[in-house]
Parts: structure tokens; sequence; C-alpha cells
């Protein structure tokens, strides 16, 4: 039972515009950090190839959090976790800011992730328990503006940014947005509380978070050379035993902070394995892609920023036709023929060069934003097909740490695949060719996606596609709202 305290009603468009713009801000701060990365390594007088940590912390922190952030909301008060949330956001944003080396601008990266981990979700919680049934699919696609406009103007917003003034105004520019936002959400969110609590997992919470830091953090060492042998293992090490710990104390539990009981749904099991795989090739192209333009290319920070949004530009186009499609051919062909297709496209991503004409590239970009985004609608969707509402919650907070873990690994992976390039053929500086070799291992991993999915029942989802049956509009519904922010 949701209860709340007495405010005057306010309409269900002007709560999806405040959270909305929360993760808009969220959206806007990734994508401008990636286009700025080679710029700030030379202010902290460190390689290109380490500030990859600056991106792999805040996913890492998102993923380790955003399991609490419903309990968070459910004891404390959605408008109180909700506006905390976008406080602790932006005082990490300020820190970013004035970070003077990498170490500082990691703490606080972490700082901001602990942020996003509970303003995206307790955010969504707020429209969902906001918004009437008749009003949630409107609701929706206003709240997925940000997921759409963000990553399209990040890239050019960062490299003009960097280019003509200060690397450090890509932190600043929350500022002005979070204050306003922590006034709207005062002024017409309601606090809305779960009267009917389940016992909140902390044990689980703290063994999960352990089991993933330590995990992530063994592999950036060996991506960076920082560190022994012995301390480079040891971690992944503690953190394989540390998940085996997990597993052990989450099978006494009715309800621990991530069920892996829900890989028992068939659709839930393929989609999180095909996921995981893609967003491998998903969680690199940001980090390698402004790197291979800026380094490789030469070009400025402005120029790359011009490029790399093209992706973003075909996820757009992606939106008014996925239903029709996902309708026409079913999930299975989408999450294998369209995934190989879209996995091929961001291997070709391996053969840019300068010599390319621009427009190449950006017909590159665009179909392969187009088909992956497809894919990913594919997934997202797939995944709830046959768990029953009561389980939902925990399989939202299940699918999205594996996400957020997956996106960071994919980061960790191509750095590790660059380095690994640069060592064996001798180069102090990454060259073209191992941005070329960084991008074909990271699309080889994804190409383990669709032959996974291969096995998937081809009747798979149908209710939720309307292949070989009557669409509904509830299915339409379910489709067209189903990407998540980070994949467009």
């Amino acid at each position: 039972m949701v209860t709340l305290a007495p405010r005057r009603r306010v309409s269900t468009r002007t709560v999806a515009l405040i959270v909305a713009s929360s993760m808009l801000m969220e959206q806007l701060d990734g994508t401008v950090l990636a286009t700025a990365l080679p710029t700030m390594a030379r202010s902290f007088h460190t390689a290109p190839l380490h500030m990859n940590i600056a991106l792999t912390c805040y996913l890492l922190t998102l993923a380790m959090f955003i399991p609490a952030s419903g309990k968070m909301a459910d004891r404390f008060g959605s408008r109180t976790v909700f506006r905390a949330a976008i406080g602790i956001f932006t005082l990490g944003s300020i820190l970013c800011g004035l970070s003077g080396n990498l170490a500082e601008l990691v703490a606080a990266r972490m700082l901001q992730g602990l942020g996003g981990a509970m303003m995206s979700p307790v955010g969504r919680l707020v429209l969902l328990r906001t918004a009437s049934k008749a009003e949630l699919v409107s609701a929706m696609a206003w709240l997925m503006i940000p997921a759409t406009i963000g990553p399209i103007l990040g890239p050019p917003l960062g490299g003009f940014i960097v280019t003509y003034t200060s690397w450090r105004w890509i932190f600043f520019i929350n500022v002005p947005i979070g204050l306003t936002g922590i006034t709207l959400v005062s002024l017409f969110i309601e606090d809305m509380r779960e009267t009917a609590r389940t016992p909140f997992d902390l044990v689980g919470l703290a063994l999960s978070g352990a089991a993933l830091a330590c995990l992530l953090f063994g592999i950036e060492m060996a991506a960076r050379g920082a560190g022994t042998p012995v301390l480079t293992f040891g971690l992944m090490a503690a953190g394989i035993g540390v998940g085996a710990l997990y597993l052990a104390h989450a099978r006494r539990l009715e309800h621990p902070i991530l069920d892996f009981r829900l890989l028992r749904f068939t659709t839930f099991r393929f989609s999180v394995m095909s996921g995981a795989f893609s967003r491998i090739g998903a969680g690199a192209t940001p980090f390698l892609l402004p790197m291979m333009m800026q380094l490789g290319f030469g070009y400025s920070a402005a120029r790359s920023g011009l490029i790399t949004f093209a992706g973003s530009v075909g996820s757009l186009a992606m939106r008014a036709v996925a239903p029709g499609i996902l309708r026409r051919l079913g999930f299975r062909p989408v999450m294998t023929w369209i995934g190989f297709l879209a996995t091929a496209l961001l291997m070709a991503d391996a053969g840019f060069r300068p010599s390319w004409p621009d427009a190449a590239i950006y017909a590159v970009l665009i179909a392969g934003g187009f088909f992956q985004s497809l894919m990913f609608m594919a997934y997202n969707t797939i995944a709830y097909a046959e768990v029953p509402r009561p389980e939902m919650s925990a399989a939202t907070s299940f699918y999205t740490t594996q996400q957020q873990m997956m996106l960071s690994l994919g980061i960790a992976i191509s750095a590790a695949a660059l380095a690994g390039s640069m060592a064996v053929r001798g180069h102090a500086a990454p060259e073209l060719s191992d941005f070329s070799i960084a991008f074909l291992v990271v699309g080889g991993l994804a190409m383990l996606a669709p032959v996974v999915s291969l096995r998937l029942d081809p009747r798979a989802g149908e209710e939720l596609s309307g292949h070989h049956a009557l669409p509904t509009p509830a299915a339409a519904s379910a489709i067209g709202a189903a990407a998540p922010a980070r994949e467009g």
C-alpha cells in the first residue's frame, strides 16, 4: 500500500517533465564526458587510456546501488530520496569540476554514481505511482525524451565546451539544472511511501557490491597495467569468492537484493545472457570512438563530437518503426539476424580511417545505432514476458544491475584490448591499428549474443510483439516504452 503526504494535485505531464529533466542531466553528463576524456588526460598529465576508469567507476557505482533504490524510496519517501539523489549528483558534479587529478575525479564520479543510482530508478517510480493507467503511455513518452535528446546533444556539446572553454564546465553546467530540479521536486512531487515493507537485504547489498567492485577494479588494473599481478588477480579472485558467498546468502532469503532465481523464466534468462554480450560492445563504443577520432584521426574534440553523435540519430529514427518491425518479425529474428547485422556494423568501426568520407562514417554509425537500438528494445521488452507482476520490481533491479555491470565491463575490456595491442606492437601511444583491434575484440564478444538467441523459442513473446497474433494497444505500448535510457 502506498501512502503520500497531502498535496495539491499536480498534472502527470508536470511530474514527467521534472523526472525527465533529472534524467537529461545524467544523460548529458555521461555523453559529454566521453568526448572530453583525451583533453582531461592532458590536464591530469596521464595517459588517455587510463581515463576509462572515469566512465567505469560511475557505471560500477550505479550497478552497486541501483538495487537499493526502490527500498530506499519505500522506506524514506520518494520525494525525499529523489531530491537527495539530485543533490548528491549535483555535489558530485561540482567536485568533478574541481578535481586536480585522476584519483580525485574517480572519487567524485563515484559520488555522482551514488546519486544517479537513486535518481533515475526513483524518478521512474515517482512517475509510475503518479500516473493513472490511462496516462501512463503519454507519461512514458515524455520520460523517453532525455533518452533520445541526451546522447544526441552530448557529444557535440562536450566537443564545443572542451574546444572553446574548459573541460571543467562539462560538470559545472549540471549545477543550475540540479538546483532547479531540487526546487521543482520540493514543490510538485508527492512524498509517497510503501507501508507494506519487505526486509532490506543489507548483507546482500554489501556482498554483491563488494563482488562487483573487486571484479571490475581487478579488470581495470589489468587493463591499465597498474599494480602488481598478485594484487590484480587477487582482486578478481576475491570478487569471485565474495560472489559465491552472495549466492549462498541469497538462496536463504525470500527477498534477496539480487534474485538469481529469476533466471528460471526462459525469456528473462535469454535476454540477460544475450544482452550481456551485446552490452560489452555498447559500453565500449562511447569510450573507443571519441578516442579514435581525437588520438587516431587527429580531430578536435568539437569535430569528434559532431561525428560520434550520429549513432544516437539512428536510435531516434528507430523509435517510430520498432513496434511495427517487432510485430512483423517477432522477437527471435530481431535478436538474431538484426543482432548479427548490428554487431557487424559495430565491427565496421574498426575500418574507419581519416581517408573515409564523413558521409560514409555517418552512414555506418547511423545504421549501427538504428539496428543496435532495435536489438536492445527487443531484449528489454521480452525480458519481462514471463515475469509475474509481484516479481517485476525484483526483475527490474536485477536486469538494470546486470545492464550497468556489462556496460562497465565493455569499457574495461576495450581498454585492456587497446593496451594489449599497444604492448604487442610496441606503441607508446595508441595508433589507429590498435583501435581497430580493440573494436574487433569487443565486436567478437558481442557476436556471441545473436548466437545465444538462436536457441530462443520462435514463438517467445508473441503476446507482446503481436507477431502471429492480433496486436493490442498494451503490447504496442510495452514495446514503445521498453528501451532504457542508456541504450537509446
